[in-house]
């Protein structure tokens, strides 16, 4: 039953990565809580929630994911018809707490492009400033991808959409300066550095990157924080939201607000434009 939920979300178009979590998440629920489907309570499933928590220190935001992954397997269930009603339409949201999380500042980012020591870093650290895409996104970029003379390219985004996005001058200049220094025949956008010239992965440029920061005496280097500083930047100053969650890539917009950290001083000039 457990391998054709799985098979409905793969259909849904969920990525392998979170179809993983969820068949080991709703199997480890499944184990420890030793009943049929249709014999688990809303209690069983509280209870097994609480454990877990208390067992492995786990924080709120992992417990409300798990909420939102059973909620999913027993609404689905439900649908179809395997039992007569989801045991978790009485377990609510979990509230968490929403940390301010760090953006990279202009000098930030200036620091980090003086660290690069390689054309290629140059390049892939302007383009994941300038566009805000995913880290999956920029590793499965390929050459032909790239629109130069619209400054554009197109990703393959999560449940396979594709969407433009939009990098700046200086990507350009910095992208077209490595490709000419480039001699080998590899379709990747991004390429190692020693032979054979490999297309780079995902933990290949996590790597890098942390190793950028280090020269730049900077922590918490990663390629998520580029876009979120993009999202934050945009609203920040004044892109409608609804562009912002089509930029990122967004399904609902909820996401992308989660995304954006609104600046205090911006609210404080809106208030006296506005309210003052």
């Amino acid at each position: 039953m457990l391998d054709v939920f799985i098979a409905a979300k793969r259909i849904e178009g969920c990525s392998e990565k979170s179809l993983k979590y969820y068949d080991s998440t709703v199997r480890l629920m499944l184990d420890g809580v030793d009943k049929t489907v249709r014999e688990i309570s809303t209690d069983d499933l509280r209870s097994y929630l609480a454990d877990y928590q208390k067992g492995r220190g786990s924080s709120k935001v992992t417990i409300d994911n798990m909420r939102r992954i059973f909620s999913s397997f027993f609404r689905w269930l439900e649908d179809e018809d395997y039992i007569l009603k989801s045991p978790m339409r009485r377990i609510h949201k979990v509230k968490t707490d929403k940390p301010i999380k760090e953006t990279f500042s202009d000098e930030s980012l200036e620091l980090l492009r003086d660290a690069c020591e390689e054309i290629r870093d140059l390049a892939m650290v302007d383009l994941l400033a300038s566009t805000g895409m995913r880290v999956g996104e920029l590793t499965n970029l390929n050459r032909e991808d790239v629109n130069f003379h619209e400054r554009e390219c197109v990703v393959l985004g999560k449940g396979g959409n594709e969407r433009v996005v939009y990098f700046d001058a200086r990507a350009k200049i910095h992208l077209l300066n490595y490709l000419d220094g480039r001699e080998d025949h590899n379709p990747a956008l991004f390429v190692s550095l020693t032979l054979p010239r490999e297309r780079l992965l995902i933990g290949g440029v996590e790597t890098r990157l942390r190793e950028i920061g280090k020269r730049a005496d900077m922590q918490k280097v990663h390629p998520h924080k580029f876009r979120r500083t993009l999202a934050t930047r945009a609203i920040d100053k004044g892109m409608p939201i609804e562009q912002v969650q089509r930029l990122l890539g967004h399904v609902k917009i909820d996401t992308t607000m989660h995304y954006a950290m609104v600046n205090q001083a911006n609210v404080k000039n809106s208030h006296r434009k506005y309210m003052g």
